[in-house]
C-alpha cells in the first residue's frame, strides 16, 4: 500500500476508534475485581473452617468444636456461591463489551498493526501537502496516548477474566477435597451429641404424657398447644427472650422461601417460614432453650419444640436427624438436627458448585425447613424477630 493511501486510512481507523477509548478511560476498571476478592476470601474461610476439624477433636466440649467446625464451612460456603455468582457476572459483563465493541475494537487493533508495520517516514506523508501532514501530525500524537491506554484497558479486562477461570477452577478442586472432611465432621458431631453426659436437665421428662399428646393430635397447632400447657418445674429464670426480638439469628444458613402465613402454590397458608437450606445442613438454636419435644410428628418428619422462654416456644420441622433429649438445656448455637437430602460424590460436587453459583443458583436440590414461633396459642411473624443478613436474604419461588 502506498504511503498516499496507508496515511488515511491509519487516521481514520484513529478517529474511529476515539469516542472508545475516552469511555475506557473513564471507566474505573481493576484488573480483578471486588467480587473476586470476595470469592477468595471465602474460599479462605472454607479451607480453614476445614483445618480446624482435626483440633476439634482434641477438645473438651467436642460439640461446640465440631459445630463451629460444620458452621464456619456452610458461611464460608454462602459466601463462596455468592462471591462466585458476581465473579461470573463480572466476567459476562467484559464479554458482553467485547461483542458491542467488536467492531470498533478490529479498527484499534488494525490501526496499532499498521502504526507498528510502517516506517516512519510513511505515516508523516498526507496526500493533500505539508499543511495537512502537520494538521495530521498533531491528531496523531493527540490519539496516540488514548489508543495506548485502550491497549492497557483491554490487557486488563482479559487479565480479569483469567482471574476469574483461575478462581472457578481452584474453587471446584477445594470444594471437592473439603467436602469428605466435612461430612466426617457431621458424623462425629452426631455421635458426640449422642455421648454427651454433661447436659443439664431442666425439668424431669414426662414420656407418657408426652406419648398420649403425640397420638391424639391431628395437626402440629394442637400438639404445639398440648405441649405448651404442660407445666413443670421451670428451674432458674431464662435469658431475656423477649429482648431478643429484631436480632435472633437464623438456625440454618439459607435463605426464607416462603414468608410467614403466604400461600404456596396449593393454596395453602402456614403460619410461620419455610427456610431452603443446603442438603445436609446443620440447625443450631438461636437462643438458649430447653427441648420440650423431639422426634418424628404426623407428615413434618423430625420436629423439634424448644422453649427459649415461659410461654414461648420454637418449632422446627423438616430435619432428618435430631440432637438431645426432652429436658435438654441448649445453649445459643448449639446443634439441634441435620437436614436430610444427599451431596454430589466430592469428584463432582465441586465442578456442580461452581456451575450452579455461575448461574445464580444453589448447588443441588434445597432441603426446606419450618420455623414456627407461638406465644401461648399465638404464633408470631417470624420477621420480627430474626435477622436476615446479606448473606441469606429471601428468594422467591
Amino acid at each position: 500500500m502506498t504511503p498516499r493511501l496507508l496515511f488515511p486510512l491509519l487516521l481514520g481507523g484513529l478517529i474511529a476508534a476515539a469516542p472508545v477509548l475516552a469511555t475506557a478511560q473513564d471507566a474505573d476498571v481493576s484488573p480483578a475485581s471486588q467480587a473476586v476478592l470476595d470469592a477468595q476470601d471465602a474460599a479462605a474461610q472454607l479451607r480453614a473452617a476445614v483445618a480446624k476439624l482435626s483440633d476439634a477433636l482434641n477438645q473438651d466440649d467436642q460439640v461446640v468444636a465440631l459445630t463451629e467446625v460444620i458452621r464456619g464451612y456452610e458461611q464460608g460456603l454462602s459466601a463462596l456461591r455468592g462471591g462466585l455468582r458476581e465473579a461470573s457476572a463480572r466476567e459476562a459483563e467484559l464479554r458482553a463489551q467485547f461483542e458491542r465493541q467488536r467492531a470498533r475494537l478490529a479498527s484499534v487493533l488494525g490501526a496499532m498493526t499498521s502504526l507498528q508495520q510502517s516506517p516512519e517516514s510513511a505515516m508523516l506523508l498526507h496526500p493533500a501537502g505539508a499543511l495537512s501532514n502537520a494538521r495530521s501530525g498533531m491528531i496523531l500524537s493527540d490519539v496516540t496516548p488514548g489508543l495506548r491506554a485502550e491497549a492497557e484497558e483491554l490487557q486488563a479486562a482479559l487479565d480479569e477474566i483469567a482471574t476469574v477461570r483461575e478462581l472457578q477452577a481452584s474453587a471446584a478442586t477445594m470444594l471437592g477435597e473439603g467436602l469428605a472432611s466435612v461430612q466426617e465432621a457431621r458424623r462425629l458431631l452426631a455421635s458426640a451429641v449422642t455421648d454427651r453426659s454433661t447436659m443439664p436437665l431442666r425439668f424431669a421428662e414426662a414420656p407418657e404424657e408426652l406419648q398420649k399428646l403425640h397420638d391424639a393430635a391431628q395437626t402440629l397447632d394442637e400438639f404445639a398447644n398440648g405441649v405448651s400447657q404442660m407445666q413443670s418445674d421451670v428451674g432458674p429464670p431464662m435469658e431475656d427472650f423477649e429482648g431478643a426480638q429484631g436480632s435472633l439469628p437464623l438456625p440454618v444458613v439459607g435463605s426464607v422461601l416462603r414468608p410467614y402465613n403466604e400461600a404456596d402454590g396449593a393454596g395453602v397458608r402456614r403460619p410461620g417460614w419455610i427456610l431452603a437450606a443446603p442438603p445436609a445442613a446443620l440447625v443450631t438454636t438461636p437462643w438458649p432453650a430447653t427441648i420440650r419435644y423431639r422426634g418424628p410428628l404426623l407428615d413434618y418428619g423430625n420436629v423439634m419444640i424448644l422453649e427459649p422462654a415461659r410461654d414461648y416456644l420454637l418449632i422446627f420441622a423438616g430435619m432428618s436427624q435430631v440432637f438431645g433429649e426432652v429436658g435438654d438445656v441448649l445453649n445459643a448455637g448449639e446443634p439441634i438436627g441435620l437436614m436430610g437430602g444427599e451431596e454430589a460424590p466430592a469428584q463432582e460436587f465441586g465442578a456442580q458448585f461452581v456451575a450452579d453459583a455461575a448461574q445464580g443458583g444453589a448447588a443441588g436440590r434445597p432441603e426446606t425447613l419450618y420455623l414456627e414461633l407461638r406465644r401461648g396459642q399465638e404464633t408470631l411473624d417470624p420477621a420480627d424477630w430474626f435477622v436476615l443478613n446479606p448473606v441469606v436474604e429471601p428468594e422467591q419461588d
